[in-house]
């Protein structure tokens, strides 16, 4: 699978307040433009910004999730990766159009997932996208005979091959959870139960050393240590424009 490129800004000594600004590349293409029906020209751009949700790391790996969106369209789900503890970054996996990329865990140094759906705009189509090597390349697998309108509310894995996940349907004032089971990674799933209220998974914990944090401008990717949080990387809000 192709490595899209992230530029990285080190011309200037470090920013006091942590790490300089990544740059991400590429954020709108022509194709995304048409695709998506965006109003967008050279004299007329259209503003493109990064919204990070989760973050995992296995040392000196850090992988981090999120979407880039207009105003008013998401253009596409990001899987930003580094493995050099945040000095650099890369794109494993192919951007997925009008998708965001959610929760994030790794079961063991080779065994990951990312929870994920389209967003157009509201949420459907629910996937995982699982990795068997790291996160050097990651597998998507759609839910087969999935109804449109969906998202995954929650997942967990406590091995290789054995997981759990909420399923939320609920849609206007219709509640409706799906709990369903897999014992082979995540290819296949059992549905379990359905219930008019949602569930937590008990063996669900979040990310107690890793978290993604916005101020006015920009994200801050940072790492709990003995002393306090340290920001490895920083991602501007504003990443581009669509023109």
């Amino acid at each position: 699978m192709p490595i899209l490129a992230v530029s990285v800004l080190r011309a200037q000594p470090p920013h006091p307040a942590g790490p300089e600004l990544e740059k991400i590349a590429n954020v709108c293409s022509p194709e995304d433009i048409s695709t998506l029906g965006l109003d967008c020209a050279e004299d007329s751009p259209c503003p493109v910004y990064l919204e990070l949700t989760s973050v995992d790391g296995l040392g000196a790996s850090i992988f981090v999730t999120g979407d880039l969106h207009t105003v008013d369209t998401t253009v596409a789900g990001v899987l930003l990766a580094s493995t050099d503890g945040g000095r650099t970054w890369s794109e494993p996996a192919k951007r997925i159009r009008s998708a965001t990329l959610q929760q994030i865990q790794f079961s063991d140094a080779q065994h990951g997932w990312i929870a994920g759906n389209l967003l157009d705009p509201l949420p459907r189509a629910p996937f995982l996208l699982s990795t068997v090597d790291g996160g050097e390349t990651w597998h998507r697998t759609a839910f087969p005979g999935d109804p449109e309108f969906g998202s995954i509310q929650q997942f967990w894995f406590d091995s290789a091959n054995r997981g759990q996940l909420v399923m939320d349907r609920s849609q206007g004032a219709t509640a409706k959870y799906e709990l369903y089971s897999t014992s082979d990674g995540g290819e296949t799933w059992t549905l379990k139960s359905t219930r008019t209220e949602g569930t937590r998974l008990a063996e669900a914990q979040p990310q107690a050393d890793w978290r993604a944090i916005a101020d006015k401008d920009s994200y801050e990717v940072q790492r709990r240590t003995a002393a306090a949080w340290e920001t490895l990387a920083r991602f501007p809000i504003l990443a581009g424009e669509c023109k």
